[in-house]
């Protein structure tokens, strides 16, 4: 299959799309309500206007959505939980800390690393009018995040203590950590680390809450409804309410929102997105570094033969990487290096850019007696780009000489048994922008299972002590170093950093101030 060929073929996909576009409502009628809409004519620097509620489209995962989100693995999930609960705290890049914190008011950090202190905001109410204190945090780390099987809730018990944690009165939570780490605000304070009140067990739409919105009402697989919680703690919301509808499809996540019957669509495909760069109606807003998305291909190193340094590598070298960007997202991307969080300030700057070079890939997989390897590439439609991205790469490994093909899982099962996932010879996957080590650890050290067999004791002890200085120009050193061993010896394949393609309706406005870029909240949101 030719470039050129791939290039018409994904014309006519869009072509396509923008035809689908007028039929999107049909596809949302069983979550439509009969509100009438406001209106949306605010003038230039209009403050917003309070009221109305706003209707959000996502990739949702079918029946398998769930209310705890410590077990929905669904961009759908973490959103939905983060209108519901109270945040620790998010990732900005302008705070003092490196973090904007929510239901912490602060954390301090002692001189030796040894222990971190959580001080909780005074007043921070939950639903049911009781008071949020540091036993809803411990048993939030400690009962759940601590016993999630997502990489990114086990970093908590990964970096601290749980067991030895501890409250020192109703607002202080200390916990110690288990090594000396620097940056454990920026762990703490991802945006995903949300708090629920002391013995919960069971999720249900009842539960106390103390996110900016009450749940009203879910179905799994269609969508769930808000009403705003006037009581809580931070920025009371401009919306009355909020609805977040489950629609895998993004041509029909573009139809709803031309048609008015959603505000808000996350995460369009390229092609959908081009459709609608015209329409005065809509307004695009992509997501812009460090808040992009990393789309790559993990070898299992425990699946021959991965193992062989020299078949990871022709791997890295087969994968035409400009291409991809062409063709997939129309040049609206960067060209990755293999290595995870560009544009976050720990991330290894100055490595070499990896070539194309399918003959050399060809020569080394000769070399490790591979020549001719029969593989399977297993993704899904989790993200915009995964899909496509996985076709071309497939072709570029048939001209390195593997005889490659594609299984495209639904959208929303990819990661839905995580253990059948990690164990895949050849998996397509997608990074969190948050940064480098913390990405590290999530996804690597310690031969965890979603580093798929990557066990390299010294790169996790570069990792350790790039963690635990203080000195962020020895830090950034020791981290580049890490990193450029992941680089050389590593088993990701990491093309593409996409933005995520979000286009709302003219009129609205302060979503983007909700940070976690990837995962938007609605706190600040209003209609116009």
């Amino acid at each position: 299959m030719s470039r050129q060929f791939d290039r018409r073929a994904f014309l006519r996909r869009g072509a396509a799309g923008a035809a689908a576009l007028a039929v999107g409502p049909g596809l949302l009628a069983a979550c439509a309500t009969d509100e009438p809409r406001p209106g949306r004519k605010p003038g230039a620097g209009s403050p917003p206007r309070s009221g109305g509620t706003l209707r959000a489209a996502f990739v949702g995962g079918g029946a398998s959505e769930t209310l705890d989100f410590f077990k929905g693995p669904s961009a759908l999930d973490l959103v939905r939980a983060r209108a519901w609960h109270g945040t620790l705290g998010n990732l900005d890049p302008e705070g003092p800390d490196g973090v904007r914190y929510g239901v912490l008011k602060g954390i301090d950090v002692s001189d030796d690393l040894s222990a971190y202190t959580l001080h909780v905001r005074p007043g921070v109410r939950f639903t049911d009018g009781s008071e949020l204190t540091s036993a809803d945090i411990l048993h939030s780390l400690g009962a759940l995040a601590a016993r999630s099987t997502l990489p990114v809730y086990r970093l908590a018990a990964a970096n601290f203590d749980l067991a030895r944690a501890k409250a020192d009165g109703d607002l202080k939570v200390v916990l110690p950590t288990l090594r000396p780490i620097a940056d454990g605000r920026m762990i703490l304070c991802q945006g995903n680390f949300l708090v629920v009140k002391d013995g919960t067990k069971n999720f249900r739409e009842d539960m106390p809450s103390c996110g900016p919105f009450r749940l009203t009402g879910f179905t799994a697989g269609q969508g769930s409804a808000f009403e705003r919680y006037d009581d809580h703690y931070g920025h009371v919301p401009h919306l009355d309410g909020l609805e977040l509808r489950s629609i895998a499809d993004s041509t029909a996540r573009a139809g709803a929102l031309t048609s008015g019957e959603t505000d808000f669509a996350h995460d369009l495909s390229p092609v959908t997105a081009r459709t609608l760069a015209d329409d005065g109606k809509v307004r695009l807003v992509p997501t812009k570094s460090p808040y992009l998305v990393g789309l790559s291909f993990q070898m299992n190193m425990n699946t021959e033969p991965f193992a062989d340094p020299r078949v990871r590598e022709a791997f890295k070298l087969a994968a035409d990487r400009e291409a991809m960007v062409k063709t997939v997202f129309y040049g609206n991307a960067e060209i990755g290096n293999d290595l995870p969080s560009m544009g976050f300030p720990d991330y290894a700057e100055g490595l070499p850019q990896r070539a194309h070079d399918p003959e050399r890939a060809r020569k080394l997989l000769k070399e490790a007696g591979a020549d001719g390897m029969r593989i399977q590439l297993t993704t899904g439609p989790e993200t915009p780009g995964m899909v496509e991205m996985a076709t071309l790469f497939a072709e570029d490994l048939k001209k390195a000489g593997v005889r490659a093909s594609v299984r495209e899982l639904p959208a929303g099962q990819l990661y839905a048994d995580f253990a059948a996932y990690a164990a895949l010879p050849l998996a397509g996957s997608y990074q969190m922008p948050i940064p480098a080590l913390s990405t590290y650890q999530m996804n690597t050290a310690g031969g965890s299972p979603s580093a798929f067999g990557w066990k390299q004791a010294e790169t996790d002890a570069l990792v350790a002590k790039a963690r635990a200085e203080s000195d962020r120009a020895e830090a950034k050193k020791l981290g580049t170093r890490a990193q450029r061993s992941r680089w050389e010896e590593g088993n990701q394949v990491l093309p593409v950093f996409k933005p995520n393609l979000n286009a709302q309706a003219e009129g609205v406005g302060g979503i983007g101030d909700d940070l976690f870029e990837q995962f938007p909240g609605f706190s600040q949101a209003s209609l116009g």
